[in-house]
């Protein structure tokens, strides 16, 4: 039903999972070429891209996003009983909120999920890059049509770059499955806050970044 694997990349050590049951579910209400990315990623995944080119969580610049702070979400919920349910099964917060979602939380497909762009996939206006971009995604949820790519940070209300990360984030995923970025939105949370927004409104050429 889980199906995982190790990733030794730049940054450490990922353990790239998927649930298998629930992407099934999912594949069939329209997010067929997510399914078949996560699938094929899994065995056929570019290592030397993560290994050479810049990463997005270090990417230090702020993006024109639009973002919603909420108190009480769902996610954060579902963080608060991860730490506490997890607290001697793992040892960093970061396994123990993923692996719960993932096994306890109907949204939850995939953790640490290996992504890329080419430098020609994305445009110098926003980004001038010479190797490919890469990251990792905490978590990707479905719900309400649209693909959710999360990030779990545990002081999220003191974040200045996370938007950045996940806005690289949901672009990247957008290019590696085809699907428009319209159906994406990204958040970054922790056990108290998450904060939302839609990628697909961020308008790069109404604000210089900075």
């Amino acid at each position: 039903m889980i199906k995982s694997k190790f990733l030794n990349h730049k940054g450490g050590i990922y353990y790239y999972t998927i649930h298998e049951h629930k992407l099934n579910h999912f594949s069939n209400n329209g997010f067929a070429p997510l399914k078949d990315y996560l699938n094929t990623v899994m065995f056929d995944c570019p290592d030397h891209y993560f290994n050479t080119g810049p990463r997005s969580s270090c990417l230090k610049f702020t993006i024109p996003a639009k973002v919603f702070q909420i108190t009480g979400h769902e996610i954060s919920e579902l963080t608060r009983q991860g730490l506490e349910v997890n607290h001697s099964r793992f040892k960093s917060a970061h396994s123990k909120v993923q692996s719960f979602l993932l096994e306890r939380d109907p949204h939850t497909i995939a953790t640490e999920v290996p992504i890329w762009a080419k430098p020609e996939e994305i445009p110098s206006e926003i980004i001038n890059i010479k190797d490919p971009l890469t990251g990792h995604i905490d978590l990707l949820r479905i719900e309400g049509g649209n693909i959710w790519v999360w990030d779990y940070k545990p002081n999220a209300f003191k974040e200045k770059y996370s938007p950045t990360q996940v806005y690289f984030y949901s672009l990247m995923l957008s290019k590696r499955t085809g699907t428009s970025l319209s159906h994406f939105r990204c958040g970054y949370f922790d056990s108290n806050y998450a904060f939302i927004f839609d990628p697909s409104k961020v308008n790069f050429s109404q604000e210089k970044l900075s």
